[in-house]
């Protein structure tokens, strides 16, 4: 089988390896299509702190079980399947508050193990969910990217009563966009980018009306608006954000971060407190699979909108370069495979 295998920093190679056999515990994946992530892309460059090299990445992917462990029901075999990437203990503090994201020995499908980017993958049977017939191949393969969506959602509880303001136009603000509004029915849902490209596809994706702080100040629109968001999601990951969002914010109004930037930002406590503010964080997903396919299969949501290529899986290469340079016209690459 063919896998993308990063051996080092900076050297991606196509690797013929063996079919791998499934443990007790895992079912085989033929995978169909993958996701391109930002993630990929740190983890080529060097800049995932988590990756061990060589290593197959790929977090997003979907495909059919062809092959179980002999603990695995064998009537899972031939189903339709989305992989969940969050592979947990089950019996540290996190997991059993229902926090299998952040378990104490967490470990990624695409990071720590090798991921979806193979003609093959093998991954615990617990961790792949059966796709209804009503998603198709390349809709199954943007469940992941959804439940990022999913998991910030769920601290921040939104209402149709609120305000929202979400920085940043990028894959993962699309998909928080949608959920506000296809799944929370939002109010209003305000967007903040600097590339005219991306605050188009906001409006497509749901956006109530968009900025672009590149031209102007946001504080000063939103005053003149007479408007103070009641949440607000950081999805431009920038460690500036946050003492902005903050300064915006009404008071009692929730905060939802989503960078990993090692880099320090400035905040003071009575810029919190004097407002009540909440402030969640949130990495990954924390069992959310279920719910995004419920949603995507009674059209809540829809992932069409933020597909813009579909490339062979063979042209990798030429994919990453695409979706990290081509902030204009590239949202969501899948790769096809065979």
């Amino acid at each position: 089988m063919k896998s993308v295998v990063i051996e080092q920093p900076g050297k991606l190679v196509i690797q013929q390896r063996e079919l791998p056999q499934p443990a007790a515990d895992e079912v085989r994946v033929k995978v169909k299509f993958a996701g391109i992530c930002g993630s990929d892309v740190h983890i080529f460059h060097g800049h995932n702190p988590f990756a061990k090299y060589p290593r197959v990445i790929g977090h997003e992917f979907f495909g059919v079980i062809d092959a179980i462990g002999s603990d695995v029901d064998d009537r899972q075999l031939g189903e339709r399947v989305s992989v969940d990437p969050v592979v947990s203990c089950g019996q540290c503090y996190p997991c059993s508050v229902g926090r299998p994201n952040v378990c104490a020995s967490l470990q990624v499908i695409g990071v720590h193990r090798d991921g979806g980017f193979s003609d093959y993958a093998c991954v615990p049977a617990r961790n792949a969910y059966r796709i209804p017939d009503t998603i198709s191949d390349r809709h199954a393969a943007m469940i992941e990217p959804f439940t990022i969506a999913a998991n910030i959602t769920a601290h921040l509880q939104p209402t149709e009563q609120d305000v929202a303001l979400i920085y940043g136009a990028g894959p993962m603000g699309l998909t928080v966009i949608q959920t506000l509004k296809g799944v929370y029915r939002v109010r209003q849902v305000i967007v903040v980018d600097r590339v005219t490209e991306r605050l188009a596809m906001a409006l497509e994706n749901g956006a109530d009306w968009v900025f672009d702080n590149a031209q102007a100040s946001l504080a000063d629109e939103l005053e003149q608006r007479g408007i103070r968001p009641t949440l607000i999601v950081d999805a431009a990951c920038h460690p500036a954000i946050l003492s902005e969002a903050i300064a915006l914010a009404s008071p009692a109004a929730r905060i939802g971060i989503m960078g990993f930037s090692a880099d320090p930002c400035t905040i003071t406590q009575q810029s919190i407190t004097s407002k009540e503010l909440s402030l969640f964080s949130s990495r990954l997903n924390s069992a959310r699979f279920p719910q995004v396919i419920d949603w995507m299969a009674n059209g809540l949501i829809d992932p069409q909108r933020l597909i813009t290529h579909c490339v062979d899986a063979l042209e990798v290469a030429d994919a990453l370069r695409l979706f990290e340079e081509d902030r204009r016209t590239c949202c969501k690459v899948l790769l096809h495979f065979d």
